[in-house]
Protein backbone atom coordinates (compact mmCIF):
# COMPACT_ATOMS: atom_id res chain seq x y z
CA UNK A 1 0.00 0.00 0.00
CA UNK A 2 1.30 3.57 -0.70
CA UNK A 3 1.72 4.40 2.70
CA UNK A 4 4.41 1.80 3.42
CA UNK A 5 6.37 2.91 0.08
CA UNK A 6 7.39 6.29 2.07
CA UNK A 7 10.73 5.82 3.40
CA UNK A 8 10.20 7.90 6.25
CA UNK A 9 7.22 5.85 7.25
CA UNK A 10 7.21 5.42 10.84
CA UNK A 11 6.38 2.25 12.67
CA UNK A 12 5.21 4.21 16.42
CA UNK A 13 2.02 2.72 17.74
CA UNK A 14 -0.19 5.40 16.84
CA UNK A 15 0.84 5.93 13.07
CA UNK A 16 0.64 2.26 12.83
CA UNK A 17 -2.32 2.16 14.83
CA UNK A 18 -4.39 4.40 13.08
CA UNK A 19 -3.10 2.70 9.38
CA UNK A 20 -4.78 -0.76 10.32
CA UNK A 21 -7.80 0.83 12.09
CA UNK A 22 -8.57 2.29 8.59
CA UNK A 23 -8.03 -1.05 6.80
CA UNK A 24 -4.39 0.97 5.11
CA UNK A 25 -2.10 -1.38 6.37
CA UNK A 26 -1.97 -4.81 7.72
CA UNK A 27 0.99 -6.42 10.11
CA UNK A 28 2.00 -8.74 7.57
CA UNK A 29 2.66 -5.55 5.17
CA UNK A 30 5.19 -4.16 8.50
CA UNK A 31 6.40 -6.95 8.24
CA UNK A 32 7.47 -7.10 4.68
CA UNK A 33 8.63 -3.59 4.90
CA UNK A 34 11.17 -4.14 8.19
CA UNK A 35 12.64 -7.06 5.94
CA UNK A 36 13.22 -4.25 2.84
CA UNK A 37 14.68 -2.23 5.51
CA UNK A 38 16.96 -4.40 6.83
CA UNK A 39 18.06 -5.80 3.52
CA UNK A 40 19.21 -1.82 2.79
CA UNK A 41 20.48 -1.27 5.80
CA UNK A 42 23.21 -3.40 5.79
CA UNK A 43 23.98 -3.93 9.43
CA UNK A 44 25.04 -7.69 9.99
CA UNK A 45 24.90 -7.04 14.00
CA UNK A 46 22.19 -5.98 15.07
CA UNK A 47 20.20 -9.46 14.76
CA UNK A 48 21.64 -12.87 15.85
CA UNK A 49 18.22 -14.58 14.87
CA UNK A 50 15.70 -13.07 12.89
CA UNK A 51 12.63 -14.61 12.61
CA UNK A 52 12.22 -15.71 8.60
CA UNK A 53 10.00 -12.97 7.02
CA UNK A 54 7.73 -15.82 5.41
CA UNK A 55 7.00 -17.22 9.52
CA UNK A 56 6.98 -13.17 10.67
CA UNK A 57 4.20 -12.93 7.95
CA UNK A 58 2.45 -16.02 9.20
CA UNK A 59 1.89 -14.77 12.89
CA UNK A 60 0.57 -11.37 11.68
CA UNK A 61 -1.80 -12.86 9.25
CA UNK A 62 -3.12 -15.26 12.37
CA UNK A 63 -3.76 -12.39 14.56
CA UNK A 64 -7.30 -11.64 15.82
CA UNK A 65 -9.30 -8.90 14.06
CA UNK A 66 -7.74 -5.82 15.00
CA UNK A 67 -9.15 -4.27 18.56
CA UNK A 68 -6.75 -1.93 20.56
CA UNK A 69 -8.16 -2.37 23.22
CA UNK A 70 -8.28 -6.38 23.62
CA UNK A 71 -5.01 -5.95 22.06
CA UNK A 72 -3.34 -3.02 22.76
CA UNK A 73 -0.03 -4.25 21.33
CA UNK A 74 -1.57 -5.83 17.93
CA UNK A 75 0.11 -5.79 15.02
CA UNK A 76 3.46 -4.05 15.98
CA UNK A 77 7.08 -5.24 15.69
CA UNK A 78 9.14 -5.96 18.51
CA UNK A 79 12.84 -7.22 18.83
CA UNK A 80 13.78 -9.14 21.37
CA UNK A 81 17.53 -8.99 23.49
CA UNK A 82 19.31 -12.63 23.13
CA UNK A 83 19.80 -13.21 27.04
CA UNK A 84 15.68 -13.78 27.21
CA UNK A 85 14.09 -16.97 25.91
CA UNK A 86 12.07 -17.23 23.55
CA UNK A 87 10.19 -21.02 23.15
CA UNK A 88 11.66 -22.80 19.95
CA UNK A 89 14.71 -20.05 19.30
CA UNK A 90 18.03 -19.77 20.46
CA UNK A 91 18.89 -18.06 23.63
CA UNK A 92 22.68 -17.31 23.23
CA UNK A 93 23.72 -14.40 25.32
CA UNK A 94 26.19 -13.51 22.55
CA UNK A 95 28.11 -16.33 23.13
CA UNK A 96 27.75 -19.37 20.56
CA UNK A 97 29.26 -21.89 22.82
CA UNK A 98 26.53 -21.12 25.36
CA UNK A 99 23.33 -21.23 23.38
CA UNK A 100 20.73 -23.51 24.22
CA UNK A 101 17.03 -23.88 22.59
CA UNK A 102 14.19 -22.48 25.01
CA UNK A 103 11.82 -24.90 25.52
CA UNK A 104 9.21 -21.64 27.38
CA UNK A 105 9.41 -17.83 26.58
CA UNK A 106 10.28 -15.69 29.39
CA UNK A 107 6.80 -14.50 30.52
CA UNK A 108 7.60 -10.86 29.84
CA UNK A 109 8.00 -12.17 26.00
CA UNK A 110 4.63 -14.26 26.16
CA UNK A 111 2.62 -11.35 27.65
CA UNK A 112 3.99 -8.79 24.64
CA UNK A 113 2.78 -11.39 21.78
CA UNK A 114 -0.44 -12.42 23.87
CA UNK A 115 -1.15 -8.61 23.48
CA UNK A 116 -0.90 -8.61 19.66
CA UNK A 117 3.02 -8.03 18.98
CA UNK A 118 4.42 -9.42 16.09
CA UNK A 119 7.96 -11.19 16.73
CA UNK A 120 10.53 -9.79 14.21
CA UNK A 121 14.17 -11.33 16.03
CA UNK A 122 16.43 -11.67 18.75
CA UNK A 123 19.11 -9.01 19.31
CA UNK A 124 22.82 -8.73 19.73
CA UNK A 125 24.32 -7.91 22.80
CA UNK A 126 27.40 -7.02 24.86
CA UNK A 127 28.38 -10.87 25.90
CA UNK A 128 26.19 -12.32 29.30
CA UNK A 129 24.91 -8.35 29.34
CA UNK A 130 28.69 -7.50 30.87
CA UNK A 131 29.15 -4.19 29.58
CA UNK A 132 27.68 -0.43 28.36
CA UNK A 133 29.44 -0.05 24.95
CA UNK A 134 27.93 -2.49 23.07
CA UNK A 135 30.86 -4.08 21.47
CA UNK A 136 31.80 -7.06 24.07
CA UNK A 137 30.10 -9.41 21.46
CA UNK A 138 32.47 -12.36 19.33
CA UNK A 139 29.89 -11.43 16.40
CA UNK A 140 29.75 -7.97 14.37
CA UNK A 141 28.94 -5.15 16.66
CA UNK A 142 25.47 -3.38 15.87
CA UNK A 143 26.35 0.15 14.52
CA UNK A 144 25.53 3.24 16.11
CA UNK A 145 22.14 4.70 14.25
CA UNK A 146 24.14 8.20 13.94
CA UNK A 147 27.60 7.55 13.66
CA UNK A 148 29.26 4.33 12.93
CA UNK A 149 32.62 5.37 14.37
CA UNK A 150 30.80 5.59 17.99
CA UNK A 151 29.96 2.72 19.96
CA UNK A 152 26.02 1.91 20.07
CA UNK A 153 25.64 1.51 23.81
CA UNK A 154 25.34 -1.93 25.86
CA UNK A 155 24.53 -4.33 26.75
CA UNK A 156 21.25 -4.09 25.11
CA UNK A 157 23.24 -2.70 22.00
CA UNK A 158 21.39 -4.64 19.38
CA UNK A 159 17.55 -3.88 20.88
CA UNK A 160 18.10 -0.14 20.80
CA UNK A 161 19.57 0.25 16.92
CA UNK A 162 16.38 -2.17 15.75
CA UNK A 163 14.37 0.57 17.47
CA UNK A 164 16.29 3.68 15.52
CA UNK A 165 16.47 1.95 12.48
CA UNK A 166 13.15 2.03 11.92
CA UNK A 167 12.94 -2.26 12.41
CA UNK A 168 10.46 -2.27 15.48
CA UNK A 169 7.97 -0.55 17.47
CA UNK A 170 9.64 -1.27 20.33
CA UNK A 171 12.29 -3.83 21.80
CA UNK A 172 13.37 -5.73 24.99
CA UNK A 173 16.69 -4.90 26.30
CA UNK A 174 17.83 -6.10 30.38
CA UNK A 175 18.89 -3.50 32.75
CA UNK A 176 21.55 -4.23 35.42
CA UNK A 177 24.01 -1.38 35.59
CA UNK A 178 22.39 0.69 32.51
CA UNK A 179 22.05 -1.26 29.65
CA UNK A 180 18.30 -0.54 28.95
CA UNK A 181 19.06 3.39 29.06
CA UNK A 182 23.00 3.90 28.06
CA UNK A 183 22.08 2.17 24.33
CA UNK A 184 18.71 4.58 24.44
CA UNK A 185 20.69 8.03 24.97
CA UNK A 186 23.38 7.04 22.31
CA UNK A 187 20.51 5.90 19.43
CA UNK A 188 18.03 8.81 20.86
CA UNK A 189 15.61 6.65 21.80
CA UNK A 190 13.41 6.45 24.87
CA UNK A 191 14.83 3.89 27.71
CA UNK A 192 12.32 2.62 30.55
CA UNK A 193 13.83 0.86 33.39
CA UNK A 194 11.09 -0.34 35.50
CA UNK A 195 11.46 -0.65 39.42
CA UNK A 196 12.73 -4.14 40.50
CA UNK A 197 10.52 -6.97 39.98
CA UNK A 198 7.56 -5.46 38.41
CA UNK A 199 8.40 -7.24 35.12
CA UNK A 200 9.34 -11.37 35.67
CA UNK A 201 12.85 -11.84 34.82
CA UNK A 202 11.91 -15.35 34.68
CA UNK A 203 13.52 -16.62 31.26
CA UNK A 204 16.02 -14.02 31.39
CA UNK A 205 20.14 -15.35 31.53
CA UNK A 206 21.17 -13.87 34.82
CA UNK A 207 23.69 -10.83 35.28
CA UNK A 208 23.57 -9.82 38.45
CA UNK A 209 20.01 -11.62 39.58
CA UNK A 210 19.04 -9.37 42.34
CA UNK A 211 19.39 -6.28 39.99
CA UNK A 212 18.27 -7.43 37.03
CA UNK A 213 15.33 -5.97 35.04
CA UNK A 214 13.51 -6.18 32.00
CA UNK A 215 13.65 -2.75 30.10
CA UNK A 216 12.15 -1.40 26.98
CA UNK A 217 13.31 0.80 24.31
CA UNK A 218 10.70 2.49 21.69
CA UNK A 219 10.39 5.92 20.15
CA UNK A 220 8.18 7.74 22.43
CA UNK A 221 6.98 7.67 26.38
CA UNK A 222 4.33 6.48 25.35
CA UNK A 223 4.87 3.68 23.14
CA UNK A 224 7.56 1.84 26.14
CA UNK A 225 4.98 2.13 28.63
CA UNK A 226 2.36 0.50 26.25
CA UNK A 227 4.95 -2.50 26.16
CA UNK A 228 5.75 -1.94 30.20
CA UNK A 229 1.99 -1.76 30.79
CA UNK A 230 1.73 -5.41 28.74
CA UNK A 231 4.36 -6.86 30.59
CA UNK A 232 4.13 -6.18 34.20
CA UNK A 233 2.84 -7.77 36.89
CA UNK A 234 3.20 -10.82 39.72
CA UNK A 235 4.63 -13.51 38.81
CA UNK A 236 4.36 -16.61 41.70
CA UNK A 237 7.48 -18.56 39.86
CA UNK A 238 9.77 -15.82 40.04
CA UNK A 239 11.22 -14.80 42.99
CA UNK A 240 12.40 -11.97 42.63
CA UNK A 241 8.93 -10.65 41.22
CA UNK A 242 7.33 -7.68 43.16
CA UNK A 243 4.78 -6.01 41.56
CA UNK A 244 3.48 -1.91 42.63
CA UNK A 245 0.66 -0.39 43.42
CA UNK A 246 -0.51 0.03 39.67
CA UNK A 247 -1.58 3.42 38.10
CA UNK A 248 -0.78 4.85 35.04
CA UNK A 249 0.65 8.22 34.05
CA UNK A 250 -2.30 9.69 33.48
CA UNK A 251 -3.32 9.20 37.14
CA UNK A 252 -0.18 9.57 38.95
CA UNK A 253 0.58 12.99 40.48
CA UNK A 254 3.29 15.47 38.67
CA UNK A 255 6.27 15.92 39.58
CA UNK A 256 6.99 19.41 40.43
CA UNK A 257 10.22 19.20 42.39
CA UNK A 258 12.94 18.40 40.13
CA UNK A 259 16.84 17.94 41.28
CA UNK A 260 19.89 17.99 39.09
CA UNK A 261 23.37 17.43 39.88
CA UNK A 262 25.21 20.23 41.75
CA UNK A 263 28.44 19.31 39.74
CA UNK A 264 27.55 17.53 36.29
CA UNK A 265 30.12 14.92 34.87
CA UNK A 266 30.59 15.47 31.27
CA UNK A 267 33.49 14.64 29.43
CA UNK A 268 33.11 17.02 25.86
CA UNK A 269 31.86 20.65 25.50
CA UNK A 270 29.36 19.11 23.01
CA UNK A 271 27.96 17.16 25.82
CA UNK A 272 27.78 19.75 28.46
CA UNK A 273 25.87 22.20 25.24
CA UNK A 274 23.90 19.89 25.11
CA UNK A 275 23.11 19.38 28.89
CA UNK A 276 22.41 22.64 29.35
CA UNK A 277 19.89 22.86 26.73
CA UNK A 278 17.92 20.29 28.38
CA UNK A 279 18.34 21.95 31.92
CA UNK A 280 16.89 25.32 30.16
CA UNK A 281 14.10 23.14 28.75
CA UNK A 282 12.78 21.90 32.12
CA UNK A 283 12.22 25.99 32.87
CA UNK A 284 9.06 25.90 30.66
CA UNK A 285 7.77 22.69 32.33
CA UNK A 286 6.65 24.47 35.27
CA UNK A 287 8.68 22.14 37.81
CA UNK A 288 11.39 23.94 40.91
CA UNK A 289 14.74 23.23 39.74
CA UNK A 290 17.24 22.22 42.55
CA UNK A 291 21.06 21.31 42.76
CA UNK A 292 21.61 18.39 44.62
CA UNK A 293 24.97 16.71 45.87
CA UNK A 294 24.90 13.24 43.65
CA UNK A 295 28.25 12.30 46.20
CA UNK A 296 26.09 9.30 47.63
CA UNK A 297 24.75 7.88 44.68
CA UNK A 298 28.13 7.94 42.82
CA UNK A 299 29.52 6.05 45.68
CA UNK A 300 26.54 3.84 45.61
CA UNK A 301 27.75 3.32 41.81
CA UNK A 302 31.58 2.32 42.31
CA UNK A 303 30.04 -0.62 44.46
CA UNK A 304 29.02 -2.44 41.52
CA UNK A 305 32.25 -3.06 40.08
CA UNK A 306 34.49 -2.11 42.57
CA UNK A 307 32.82 -4.46 45.18
CA UNK A 308 31.37 -8.37 45.36
CA UNK A 309 28.43 -7.74 42.97
CA UNK A 310 30.85 -8.35 40.33
CA UNK A 311 30.93 -11.56 42.09
CA UNK A 312 26.92 -12.37 41.42
CA UNK A 313 28.36 -12.26 37.64
CA UNK A 314 30.22 -15.18 38.33
CA UNK A 315 27.40 -16.66 39.96
CA UNK A 316 24.88 -16.39 37.03
CA UNK A 317 27.75 -17.37 34.11
CA UNK A 318 30.91 -18.37 35.95
CA UNK A 319 31.13 -22.39 35.92
CA UNK A 320 30.72 -21.88 32.57
CA UNK A 321 33.43 -19.37 31.93
CA UNK A 322 35.78 -21.73 34.22
CA UNK A 323 34.81 -24.55 31.82
CA UNK A 324 35.20 -22.87 28.19
CA UNK A 325 37.21 -19.85 28.64
CA UNK A 326 37.84 -20.10 25.41
CA UNK A 327 34.18 -19.30 24.71
CA UNK A 328 33.82 -16.42 26.41
CA UNK A 329 35.14 -12.53 25.13
CA UNK A 330 38.03 -11.59 26.52
CA UNK A 331 37.24 -8.68 28.60
CA UNK A 332 33.77 -10.29 29.42
CA UNK A 333 36.30 -13.42 30.87
CA UNK A 334 38.46 -10.81 32.95
CA UNK A 335 35.48 -9.13 34.25
CA UNK A 336 33.97 -12.64 35.36
CA UNK A 337 37.86 -13.83 36.63
CA UNK A 338 37.62 -11.05 39.09
CA UNK A 339 35.15 -12.33 40.99
CA UNK A 340 37.93 -14.77 42.76
CA UNK A 341 38.98 -11.92 44.68
CA UNK A 342 35.95 -11.54 46.73
CA UNK A 343 35.16 -13.73 49.94
CA UNK A 344 31.71 -13.81 51.81
CA UNK A 345 32.93 -11.14 54.11
CA UNK A 346 33.70 -9.12 51.76
CA UNK A 347 30.37 -9.54 50.58
CA UNK A 348 28.71 -8.52 53.97
CA UNK A 349 30.80 -5.97 54.34
CA UNK A 350 29.29 -4.59 51.08
CA UNK A 351 25.51 -4.86 52.45
CA UNK A 352 26.09 -3.16 55.17
CA UNK A 353 28.51 -0.12 53.43
CA UNK A 354 24.94 -0.31 50.79
CA UNK A 355 22.86 0.25 53.76
CA UNK A 356 24.67 3.15 54.85
CA UNK A 357 24.85 4.96 51.48
CA UNK A 358 21.09 4.46 51.23
CA UNK A 359 20.84 6.39 54.09
CA UNK A 360 22.90 9.11 53.12
CA UNK A 361 20.82 9.21 49.76
CA UNK A 362 17.61 9.59 51.60
CA UNK A 363 17.73 12.89 52.19
CA UNK A 364 17.77 14.34 48.64
CA UNK A 365 14.41 12.22 48.01
CA UNK A 366 12.33 14.84 50.83
CA UNK A 367 13.63 17.44 48.29
CA UNK A 368 12.77 16.99 45.11
CA UNK A 369 10.58 14.21 43.48
CA UNK A 370 12.92 13.16 40.93
CA UNK A 371 16.14 13.27 39.77
CA UNK A 372 16.81 14.40 36.66
CA UNK A 373 21.13 13.52 35.19
CA UNK A 374 22.57 13.27 31.44
CA UNK A 375 22.14 9.62 30.74
CA UNK A 376 25.95 9.40 29.86
CA UNK A 377 28.97 11.36 30.54
CA UNK A 378 30.38 10.19 27.65
CA UNK A 379 30.27 8.84 24.21
CA UNK A 380 32.76 6.48 23.02
CA UNK A 381 34.21 5.98 19.51
CA UNK A 382 34.65 2.17 18.39
CA UNK A 383 38.51 3.30 18.36
CA UNK A 384 38.62 4.04 22.05
CA UNK A 385 37.24 1.14 23.11
CA UNK A 386 39.67 -0.88 20.48
CA UNK A 387 42.10 1.27 22.78
CA UNK A 388 40.72 0.47 26.12
CA UNK A 389 37.95 -1.71 26.98
CA UNK A 390 37.48 -1.04 30.12
CA UNK A 391 37.77 3.26 31.00
CA UNK A 392 35.68 4.39 28.61
CA UNK A 393 33.06 1.39 29.68
CA UNK A 394 33.15 2.43 33.32
CA UNK A 395 32.86 6.23 32.50
CA UNK A 396 29.15 5.46 30.52
CA UNK A 397 27.97 3.92 34.06
CA UNK A 398 28.87 7.03 36.07
CA UNK A 399 24.87 8.18 36.15
CA UNK A 400 23.42 4.61 35.89
CA UNK A 401 25.39 2.09 38.05
CA UNK A 402 23.77 2.86 41.26
CA UNK A 403 19.85 2.80 39.83
CA UNK A 404 19.42 -0.93 40.86
CA UNK A 405 21.59 -0.94 43.56
CA UNK A 406 19.44 1.72 45.42
CA UNK A 407 16.37 0.09 43.69
CA UNK A 408 15.02 3.28 41.96
CA UNK A 409 12.99 3.49 38.75
CA UNK A 410 14.56 5.63 35.74
CA UNK A 411 13.39 6.78 32.42
CA UNK A 412 15.97 7.54 29.77
CA UNK A 413 14.43 10.18 27.05
CA UNK A 414 15.74 11.97 24.31
CA UNK A 415 16.73 15.49 24.63
CA UNK A 416 18.47 18.47 23.01
CA UNK A 417 21.03 17.36 20.08
CA UNK A 418 24.88 17.82 20.63
CA UNK A 419 26.26 20.57 18.47
CA UNK A 420 28.20 18.08 16.84
CA UNK A 421 24.95 16.46 15.37
CA UNK A 422 25.04 13.39 17.65
CA UNK A 423 22.45 12.75 20.19
CA UNK A 424 22.54 13.29 24.06
CA UNK A 425 19.69 12.36 26.39
CA UNK A 426 18.35 12.79 29.71
CA UNK A 427 17.59 10.18 32.39
CA UNK A 428 14.78 10.79 34.97
CA UNK A 429 15.10 8.61 38.27
CA UNK A 430 12.80 8.67 41.16
CA UNK A 431 12.08 6.14 44.25
CA UNK A 432 10.72 2.57 43.54
CA UNK A 433 7.09 2.85 42.15
CA UNK A 434 7.17 6.27 40.82
CA UNK A 435 7.62 4.85 37.25
CA UNK A 436 4.31 6.34 36.23
CA UNK A 437 5.21 9.92 37.42
CA UNK A 438 8.51 9.77 35.68
CA UNK A 439 6.85 8.52 31.98
CA UNK A 440 4.06 11.32 32.47
CA UNK A 441 6.62 13.49 32.69
CA UNK A 442 9.24 12.05 30.72
CA UNK A 443 6.45 12.25 27.53
CA UNK A 444 5.89 16.17 27.94
CA UNK A 445 9.68 16.66 28.18
CA UNK A 446 9.83 14.82 25.03
CA UNK A 447 7.49 16.69 23.37
CA UNK A 448 9.10 19.81 24.19
CA UNK A 449 12.45 18.96 23.27
CA UNK A 450 12.02 17.08 20.32
CA UNK A 451 8.28 17.56 18.70
CA UNK A 452 9.58 15.83 15.75
CA UNK A 453 9.14 11.83 16.46
CA UNK A 454 11.65 9.41 16.18
CA UNK A 455 15.02 11.42 14.21
CA UNK A 456 16.35 7.71 12.48
CA UNK A 457 12.99 6.07 12.55
CA UNK A 458 12.41 4.95 9.27
CA UNK A 459 16.00 6.32 7.95
CA UNK A 460 16.29 3.33 5.76
CA UNK A 461 14.27 3.76 2.48
CA UNK A 462 11.37 1.23 2.46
Amino acid sequence: MSSISQAEFSLDRATLHAAYAEGRLHPAEVVALIHRRIAALGDPGIFLHLVPAEHAAAAANALPPFDAARFPLWGLPVVVKDNIDIAGLPTTAACPGFAYTAQNSAPAVAKLLAAGAVLIGKANLDQFATGLVGVRTPFPAPRNAFDAARVPGGSSSGSAVAVAQGLATFSLGTDTAGSGRVPAALNNLVGLKPSLGVVSTRGVVPACRTLDCVSVFALTVDDAWAAFAAMQGEDAADPFSRPIPWQSPAESAPLLRIGVPKTPELDDEAGRAAWAAARAGLAGLGVAVREIDLSPFHAVARLLYDGPWVAERAAAVGDFAAQRPDAVHPVTRGILAAAARFSAVDAFRAFYLLAELRRRTEPAWAEVDAIIVPSAPNFPTVAELEADPIGPNARLGTYTNFVNLLDLAALAVPGPFRPDGLPAGITLIGPRGTDARLAAFGARFQAAMQPRLGATAGRIAA
